[in-house]
C-alpha cells in the first residue's frame, strides 16, 4: 500500500509563544490553530504544528507524519517489515487517527489517517 506522502510535521517547542513568532515569520502566514497546547499552520498543502514540551507523546525531535488511507493496515505492514509500534493508532479529534512507529535505528515515523 502506498502513502499519500508527508503532509504533516510536528515540532516540539519549549516556548510556544516564541516559536509561534519564528514560524509565522518563516511561513509568512498566521497560525490556523492557536491554542496554549498546540499551534498549527497550513501552508501549500502542508500542516506544520508546534507542540509545547513535546506534548503527551513526549516528542524530543520533529516528527514527520506520512498520510495513509488505512492506518491499521500500514502499521501491520511496517511492523512486519521490522518497525516497532511506539504509539498505537488513536483519534486526535475530527476523525483524524495518528500513530508512531520506530524504524530499526530508533527513528520515529508518524502515520496519519483522515476518516
Amino acid at each position: 500500500m502506498t502513502t499519500q506522502g508527508i503532509k504533516t510535521v510536528l515540532h516540539p517547542v519549549s516556548d510556544i509563544a516564541a516559536a509561534k513568532e519564528v514560524y509565522t515569520a518563516l511561513l509568512g502566514v498566521p497560525p490556523q490553530t492557536d491554542e496554549s497546547y498546540y499551534v498549527g499552520f497550513e501552508v501549500e498543502g502542508q500542516h506544520i504544528g508546534l507542540v509545547p514540551g513535546g506534548g503527551p507523546q513526549a516528542m524530543t525531535s520533529p516528527v514527520a507524519y506520512w498520510h495513509v488511507p488505512d492506518i491499521e493496515a500500514k502499521i501491520a505492514e511496517v511492523t512486519a517489515a521490522g518497525a516497532t509500534v511506539k504509539e498505537a493508532a488513536h483519534d486526535v479529534g475530527g476523525g483524524r487517527l495518528v500513530a508512531t512507529v520506530t524504524d530499526p535505528d530508533g527513528n520515529v515515523l508518524g502515520l496519519l489517517q483522515d476518516r
